[in-house]
């Protein structure tokens, strides 16, 4: 009958507990016998378990899929140190009298102590309070040997000395779960056969595992260090076999000890032992129990579409008649479910399983679904295949935060790839140049509830982070937005009713022109907002839900900005602010497919006046750059603070060079029209900015290297076309030319330093991030908020009085504050 768990204890074994639990002795180092049956006494006896189908365990007569296993044990001929606990042997030779074997301290001062075993271990004593012998210095030589005053001691010596260790002693230290000489083994548990289970490959051999093969060899040697000992052999012949049993038995534990040498194959790959199996991403807790493969889920390279809600993803037909949704027979859907049921496997929406009350599952295809569809009854559930409406989840890796994983209604489509909403990119950190998603089902419908409830993605359009909205428009909506508001766009009666139809709201217009303005305003849900853009455009002001003043752009719409979004969404909850979403980036996209939007090269043109500028502030640049580098060599040049003379010309450099570069940028963004596409992407914010544009039409700059201007390469110079020593902006880093005009070769190499180091750099800082993510959550992972508000962890102690030391929920704020709006 199953009981509740209360607690679960670790400990070690005793040698009477490894006895016990064991079925057999190990003592033979072969596998099978002439005829090809696991052998009697050897590692695979079959009362350990079987592997192979239509054997039975001599133990407990199960099969191979009902007898889990059972363990054996190795009767090792000369004790070995227990390689996990080899510190705590430590600890206990230097906290123990080597007489009397009592602690090195008074029971006053050890009831005094944090940690006695520690701290006597720290402690240097050279005579016991107890029986006042003289005490010798223990040291450890690595991995696992110890000598007291210059004599080693062997484990044998060691476990007697840890068997005078008084049981009040073990408890005054704190040691639960056994006793000290239990880490001394003198019997070594074999595990299950199930645990190890062989392969056989192609051309019919067995291949073992690697566990397999340790304890074949910990057998031979076990044996050979016995047989030596039993005939009176030498005692540095009986020291290396002992010392080369404690070495397998260590690496039995742990093949990758600092000081030990790998075990190998022949082939000279390393032996994956216990320790390997349990470590590691790929190793039992990381890749099996907290990572697994599982079922109910899909994936697929993904797309966009811009056409179905945020909330929606489009599902691939095949997709959605692999993965089920049980369904419980009831009355009211009887008939529903059994047309379901007749269409079969193979056409949607068909059903793939029926499972009756008492757990029985039955497969269901085209030749039986009929007769299955007659036979249904309350009670039965139906697995059926996704529809259009239902709740999935969806996801995208690196998962860096909780948006990473939102709940989509599904909406079943043609082709192969699943389609995303563009708004809903920003959350995932989703492009579409080939990355791909998992789609998981909910198979409960607490699960089903809960995804609708609190992971649906309006739920979750401001960020726990900064409290401001993640999703919004991008790109291509945010440019056909900003068109769209500026002054001067009409549209006829027909045309907005056109818009309106095409963006999903269903409204009446009635005047016979409108303005741009005036469109948008027909989507605005009642708000009132005021804004200045960024770039210092004209202020943006809505009053009553309609747009009287400023150009829409990505500081009003888009992620991570979106004022105007974040004010519905506060204002008239997340499923106004989805529909309003929905709507005005179907308009955006309709209106840019109506008024025509490109990009070319001629729309970074310049004029040759500007070009002319342009170029006499560079050349101004290099002269003067000329005449610093004159007044570093005769050793006049200002000296700045803190710097040396070549550091401070270094910096004199870079500053007028960078100041050249934002001159440039100036000249270029007043000259190029304000009607061209490029300057309409980057003061929307849609895409790029103007000192894009400025290294497109004007000059790209200079290039760094570690914030430094460019100077490894060859001795005493970047390039081998370079004179030695030489110190102008051009030898170091500095392209006066712009993409459009073209990199002249060296120009090129110095730009393409910098890309690489964007590379490495990128790589290295997300490596490092995300190790440091995974430390904070398993040194977080216990903390939750409990009912009366405070932040505790698992023993119950406080941490935080309140969540976050305010209470506030950062997604319900305004970038941290509480808003409160007395107006509105």
């Amino acid at each position: 009958m199953p009981s509740k768990i209360d607690e679960i204890g670790f400990g070690i074994f005793s040698p009477q507990q490894i006895k016990d639990m064991a079925v057999v002795e190990i003592n033979k180092p072969e596998l099978y016998d002439k005829s090809g049956y696991p052998a009697e006494g050897g590692v695979m006896d079959p009362r350990m378990g079987v592997i192979d189908p239509g054997m039975k365990c001599r133990t407990c007569g199960g099969s191979i899929g009902t007898c889990q296993g059972h363990f054996g044990y190795i009767d090792l001929s000369r004790p070995v140190i227990h390689v996990r606990y080899v510190k705590t042997v430590y600890k206990l030779l230097r906290a123990t009298c080597e007489e009397c074997h009592e602690p090195l301290g008074d029971d006053e001062e050890i009831e005094e102590m944090e940690d006695p075993l520690y701290e006597l271990y720290l402690k240097k004593r050279s005579k016991c309070p107890h029986c006042g012998a003289d005490q010798g210095k223990v040291k450890r030589q690595r991995p696992h040997n110890f000598t007291i005053s210059g004599n080693q001691i062997n484990p044998m010596e060691i476990r007697e000395w840890f068997e005078g260790i008084s049981d009040e002693t073990v408890e005054k230290f704190g040691l639960k779960g056994g006793r000290p000489e239990w880490l001394i083994l003198t019997l070594l548990p074999v595990p299950p056969v199930t645990m190890r289970p062989s392969i056989t490959l192609e051309s019919s051999e067995r291949s073992e595992d690697d566990l397999t093969h340790k304890l074949v060899d910990l057998i031979r040697i076990n044996q050979r260090l016995s047989d030596n000992i039993q005939i009176g052999a030498p005692d540095f012949i009986i020291d290396d076999l002992w010392e080369l049993l404690q070495y397998h038995v260590s690496t039995f534990f742990d093949n990758n000890l600092s000081g030990v040498p790998q075990a190998r194959h022949r082939s000279g790959r390393a032996l994956k032992t216990l320790a390997q199996r349990l470590k590691s991403k790929e190793g039992r807790f990381r890749g099996n129990l907290a990572g697994k493969r599982v079922d109910f889920s899909a994936r697929t390279v993904i797309s966009p579409d811009p056409n179905i809600s945020i909330n929606e993803v489009g599902v691939p037909r095949e997709i959605a008649k692999e993965i089920t949704i049980p369904v419980k027979v009831r009355d009211e859907n009887l008939s529903k479910l059994k047309s379901w049921v007749r269409n079969g496997p193979e056409n949607w929406i068909g059903a793939n399983y029926l499972r009756r009350p008492d757990g029985g599952k039955k497969k269901i295809t085209q030749e039986n679904c009929k007769q299955i569809a007659e036979e249904l009854e309350e009670g039965f559930t139906v697995e059926r295949h996704l529809k259009d409406g239902d709740v999935i989840l969806f996801n995208r890796q690196p998962s860096l935060h909780r948006m990473s994983l939102m709940a989509h209604r599904v909406r079943v489509m043609p082709w192969r790839t699943f389609r995303l909403n563009l708004c809903v990119c920003a959350p995932y950190n989703a492009d579409f140049d080939g990355d791909e998603m998992n789609l998981h089902a909910p198979q409960t419908e607490e699960a089903r509830a809960e995804a609708e409830e609190l992971m649906l993605v309006q739920e979750n359009l401001r960020s726990p982070r900064f409290g401001g909205p993640i999703i919004g428009c991008t790109q291509d909506h945010v440019s056909g937005l900003f068109l769209l508001s500026q002054d001067g766009v009409e549209f006829t009666r027909k045309e907005a009713q056109e818009l309106l139809a095409q963006s999903g709201l269903e409204k009446e217009i009635e005047k016979d022109r409108l303005t741009g303005k005036e469109l948008f305003s027909q989507f605005l849900p009642d708000i009132n907002l005021r804004f200045e853009p960024e770039a210092g455009a004209e202020e943006v002001i809505i009053e009553n839900g309609e747009l009287k003043q400023g150009r829409l752009d990505e500081e009003g719409l888009g992620s991570f900005q979106g004022k105007i979004l974040e004010k519905i969404e506060r204002k008239h909850g997340s499923d106004e602010a989805r529909k309003f979403l929905n709507r005005i980036s179907r308009l955006s996209l309709e209106y840019l497919d109506r008024r025509g939007f490109t990009i070319g090269i001629s729309d970074v043109d310049i004029s040759e006046g500007a070009e002319s500028e342009i170029e006499e502030m560079v050349v101004d640049a290099e002269e003067e750059a000329k005449d610093m580098i004159k007044s570093f060599e005769e050793g006049e040049i200002e000296q700045l603070p803190g710097q040396t003379s070549e550091e401070s010309l270094e910096t004199h450099i870079k500053r007028r060079l960078n100041t050249t570069k934002a001159d440039v940028e100036g000249v270029v963004s007043n000259d190029l029209s304000q009607k061209s596409p490029a300057v309409m992407m980057a003061e929307s914010g849609a895409r790029g900015g103007m000192t894009a544009l400025a290294t497109i039409a004007g000059v790209v700059g200079q290039q760094t290297l570690e914030g430094e201007r460019i100077h490894r390469g060859y001795k005493d110079r970047t390039l081998s076309l370079f004179e030695r020593g030489e110190l102008s902006p051009e030898a170091h880093g500095f392209v006066r030319s712009s993409f459009k005009e073209g990199l002249s070769p060296e120009e090129f190499y110095f730009l393409v330093m910098n890309g690489r180091e964007g590379l490495m750099d990128t790589s290295l800082r997300t490596r490092k991030s995300g190790y440091m993510e995974r430390r904070l959550v398993n040194a977080l992972q216990d903390l939750k908020v409990e009912s009366d508000g405070t932040v505790r962890d698992n023993r119950k102690i406080i941490v935080q009085f309140t969540p976050g030391e305010d209470g506030i929920d950062p997604a319900k704020s305004k970038e941290g504050e509480v808003p409160v709006d007395m107006k509105n």
